[in-house]
């Protein structure tokens, strides 16, 4: 009786951390994203130039995700991968992915702050129901329940993204604290930058946004290119390449003087090394892990998890640079989110559904026929 209750708590542990491990990893991913965009506006804040950090950590990305690309699909035999068409989506990917939406992000972390990172970043899904109906590929119906929620997100998400753009509201004073949280403040003030001190607020604001849209379009190019190729690593290997030479060549023509390039032992390096190992392998192969346990639903749930990171460091850290109006703005961004993706899923469930329905009606007009063919 004893070796069975073991058995069965041992069960019940293995189940429990089954179900949780993915839950703590995904929040530690989001964590780990706020602290490095935390990192990068502080590197761009000290006169790294924007353009020279994305070609930076994209080369050392693909250095890394190349080889490991093939080793992590070198027991599938797949279709040759070097066809017309399979290089055209992955240059397409860098292009929109790559080149233009990181750029876009980081000249506009360079005029705003990372709680701007988090709420624009919320934008996507509404953003891919508009372009979805645009190109017709999203079906809409007055009568269905996530049609109608997906609607109500996305007009909750843009009015988060315009409360984010034109109410910033007072910044948060220091108020009395504690000696040992007024170190960690003064030691994070010393090393860190939350706020861009070349503020310019609109702007950043409207660079995000405009990465969000390319980012809508990256996210539907990519849908169809895992259906030609479902070798997920090898698609982010190529189109990180592609996207490493496009960025370098727009630096190139943009960032003309050589001390721009200049590379040295201190802190700018140091984030390009974390940022490319972090988004080339952990990220990613977390949220490969997660979808492949949890679904396709389960990574995205967790996007807006990193607006109360950057709300919980920039009123902690940053009071003197972190505003009211800037937080509101980003968790209503994320309320519209999390709305627009649950329209989402009910959405899919319900034509799902119908799919089992019209599959089991054809079944049922089979069956007096195949009853027929077996009685001759």
């Amino acid at each position: 009786m004893r070796e069975m209750k073991m058995r069965e708590m041992c069960g019940g542990v293995k189940a429990a951390t089954r179900d949780l491990a993915p839950c703590a990893a995904m929040v530690l991913v989001e964590g780990c994203i706020t602290g490095l965009t935390i990192m990068a506006s502080t590197a761009v804040a000290r006169g790294m130039s924007p353009y020279v950090f994305v070609v930076y950590t994209n080369a050392l990305a693909s250095l890394i995700l190349l080889p490991y690309s093939f080793l992590y699909d070198r027991d599938r035999s797949e279709e040759p991968l070097l066809t017309f068409s399979f290089l055209l989506r992955v240059f397409l990917l860098g292009l929109t992915g790559v080149t233009i939406a990181q750029n876009l992000a980081f000249v506009g972390l360079s005029y705003s702050s990372p709680i701007v990172a988090c709420g624009m970043a919320n934008q996507i899904p509404a953003l891919s129901f508009i372009l979805g109906i645009i190109f017709r590929t999203t079906k809409f119906g007055w009568k269905s329940s996530g049609s109608k929620a997906r609607l109500l997100g996305t007009l909750i998400s843009f009015s988060g993204a315009i409360s984010l753009t034109l109410y910033k509201g007072p910044t948060i004073r220091n108020h009395s604290y504690p000696s040992q949280l007024a170190a960690l403040r003064a030691t994070a003030q010393r090393l860190l930058v939350f706020a861009s001190p070349h503020e310019n607020w609109v702007l950043g604001c409207i660079l995000f946004a405009a990465s969000s849209v390319t980012l809508a379009i990256w996210n539907i190019l990519q849908v169809g290119t895992v259906k030609m190729c479902p070798q997920v690593m090898k698609i982010i290997s190529f189109y990180s390449v592609f996207g490493t030479i496009q960025t370098a060549i727009l630096a190139l023509l943009i960032e003309r003087d050589p001390s721009a390039w200049r590379l040295e032992l201190n802190f700018e390096l140091l984030v390009i090394v974390l940022t490319a190992i972090f988004s080339s392998l952990i990220r990613t192969n977390v949220h490969i892990w997660c979808t492949r346990s949890k679904g396709p639903y389960f990574v995205p749930i967790f996007k807006p998890f990193g607006i109360p990171y950057a709300s919980t460091f920039g009123s902690m850290l940053f009071p003197d640079t972190f505003h009211y109006g800037s937080m509101l703005g980003a968790f209503i961004c994320g309320v519209g989110y999390h709305t627009v993706l649950w329209g989402q899923i009910k959405d899919e469930d319900i034509h799902k559904l119908d799919q089992t329905a019209q599959i089991s009606s054809i079944d049922d007009q089979k069956v007096p026929l195949l009853q027929e063919d077996s009685l001759v």
